[in-house]
């Protein structure tokens, strides 16, 4: 599942379904789609074939909302004396011993700098903090159509309607 300051909507159903049944939790774009790697220029660098083109956060005033939460963010790191990611990836290794991110990293400098994100320590205030702050990302994972697409909308039966076979 997607999971991230960017994105957080598997805490409500998925993530509690998933503990009470044991089940690891492997979270992939733990830096929001890149969000939190680059800040909001990543916007600016997108192919025309990107899907995150048409994503809402990434788009007109959802976009310049959410650069206050990357600055707040990278605000953040400088402090601690990590980067963003770091602190971004950080956030989602602190959610659990069940929780494994999975950073889509392609580049041999970013890979080395997300095992850093290991030794980041959060404090209570800070984990706060990190709250405060992605409360305030603003729009869609994806646009109206493809969020049409998600697990939110699938017709998956009741458990107390399954047969044992």
């Amino acid at each position: 599942m997607e999971w991230s300051l960017w994105t957080r909507d598997s805490e409500e159903e998925v993530i509690p379904t998933c503990r009470e049944l044991g089940i690891g939790i492997v979270p992939y774009r733990p830096l929001g789609k890149g969000f939190f790697a680059v800040g909001p220029k990543v916007a600016e660098s997108l192919t025309e074939n990107d899907f995150r083109r048409t994503a809402p956060k990434f788009q007109g005033e959802n976009l310049e909302h959410n650069r206050t939460a990357y600055e707040r963010v990278k605000e953040m790191a400088e402090k601690k004396g990590c980067t963003p990611s770091q602190l971004a990836l950080a956030w989602v290794l602190h959610q659990g011993n069940d929780v494994v991110p999975i950073p889509g990293t392609t580049k041999i400098e970013n890979f080395n700098e997300n095992i850093r994100a290991l030794s980041e320590s959060l404090t209570p205030q800070e984990m706060a903090e990190l709250e405060k702050i992605a409360s305030l990302i603003k729009g869609e994972r994806y646009s109206e159509a493809a969020m049409k697409l998600s697990w939110k909308y699938a017709s998956t039966p009741p458990l107390s309607s399954w047969k044992a076979s």
